[in-house]
């Protein structure tokens, strides 16, 4: 397997010998030799999205800080997150426990407005594969919404709680001692980079569609 840093070298190479070493630089022909590589990779954007979230046990959240030092500037936590269905496979369904004692929790009910970020580096897939998490190659999906908190009465509310603390044991004491609750994220826009070329919006309903 090539390293991000060998992909790149090559982009560069076929770059220099299509175009001629003596013609002046072509974002075009950059961009059209990205496109030809991805699509001989065979990068599925929206399935990368559901893969990461599905493998990841916690994500990076940011929300706009109702913090009194920090007020207004993003504040940023991490939050244990689980997608799973009632078989252990991927529901594609974000579900996560707040409370109001720490960050996050105050912030979205001010102002409800949350960005969760994965990389393929919480599994360290990225580092065993000699490739710098900042790197494009190095996947990540940034996915913002809102949240929403899943009603105690609601029909689901049970056993969609109990899917998440089979995945987060701790997740019990949590509720008992810090009056932790469940939500799920409202998902309004998917942003994946998985290669060079910048990232590609993915919408929630090919999201949701896709299997894996």
């Amino acid at each position: 397997m090539y390293s991000a840093g060998c992909i790149w070298m090559l982009l560069i190479a076929v770059g220099c010998a299509s175009v001629g070493l003596t013609q002046a630089y072509s974002a075009l022909q950059d961009a059209r030799i990205i496109a030809e590589y991805r699509r001989q990779l065979g990068l599925n954007h929206t399935k990368i999205a559901r893969e990461l979230v599905h493998r990841a046990n916690w994500a990076a959240v940011g929300s706009i800080s109702t913090n009194d030092v920090v007020n207004g500037y993003p504040m940023v936590n991490i939050i244990s997150i689980d997608d799973n269905n009632l078989k252990g496979k991927s529901s594609g369904i974000i579900r996560f426990m707040l409370t109001d004692l720490d960050f996050t929790g105050p912030d979205w009910q001010n102002d409800n407005k949350v960005t969760f970020m994965f990389t393929d580096e919480q599994t360290l897939n990225c580092k065993n594969t000699n490739k710098d998490p900042m790197e494009p190659t190095c996947a990540r999906v940034i996915i913002s919404g809102q949240v929403i908190k899943v009603p105690e009465n609601s029909p689901s509310f049970k056993q969609e709680q109990a899917i998440f603390i089979n995945r987060h044991p701790a997740a019990a004491n949590w509720i008992k001692v810090h009056a932790f609750y469940l939500c799920e994220l409202d998902i309004q826009n998917i942003f994946v980079l998985d290669f060079y070329g910048g990232p590609h919006k993915v919408s929630a309903s090919d999201y949701y569609a896709i299997n894996i």
